[in-house]
């Protein structure tokens, strides 16, 4: 991530999160929290907030895989712009240039790519469109700035969405605790 990313992302920490993460509220007087007529029974309580456990371990799952695909995404773009930029400098040569390009892991193919001044990106869900090298360089500079400035506001769900799950399970703990001593005091000796 750039350092422009990072003031970006510091600068908009007072935003909870970007996704729209619910923020769990901690309980703090489990007493007053259980007195309210929405809390009927602890085991009401408990399966709701189990519920919202899952749902927050549901964003985590899919906010991974989000920043799994970005850290995977940022390397290629990057190569792409690399290669663009080799061919800026080649474009005014008379000579062919000579390369190899990746077909899957590890299995290379050699190329001799006569000098041009248009290139062919794809864009995914097979599309394939020409740009000018400049065009195309733009294009590629922009879609890396983005998936770097998105990895950041995934980054921060993340650590936001654990530490809503977290709040979560403590106030579990906190009322399967209430409920226990509440239950004890009741019993007679």
């Amino acid at each position: 991530m750039e350092d422009g990313d990072k003031v970006d992302v510091a600068l908009n920490k007072e935003k909870k999160s970007y996704a729209g993460i619910p923020e769990a509220d901690f309980v703090d007087d489990v007493d007053a929290f259980m007195a309210k007529p929405e809390n009927p029974t602890a085991d009401k309580v408990l399966q709701m907030l189990d519920e919202n456990h899952s749902k927050y371990k549901f964003m985590e799952f899919n906010l991974v895989n989000k920043m799994r695909r970005l850290k995977a995404q940022i390397p290629d773009l990057e190569r792409s712009l690399e290669m663009i930029k080799k061919l800026q400098l080649e474009k005014n040569n008379s000579t062919d240039l000579e390369t190899q390009f990746a077909l899957s892991d590890q299995v290379y193919a050699k190329a001799v790519i006569p000098p041009t001044d248009k290139v062919c990106l794809w864009l995914g869900a097979n599309v394939m469109l020409e740009y000018t090298l400049d065009d195309a360089q733009e294009m590629l500079t922009k879609n890396i700035e983005a998936a770097k400035r998105n990895l950041g506001y995934v980054e921060h769900d993340l650590d936001f969405a654990r530490d809503q799950f977290t709040t979560t399970e403590v106030n579990m703990a906190r009322i399967y605790n209430w409920e226990v001593k509440r239950r004890q005091a009741a019993k007679p000796t």
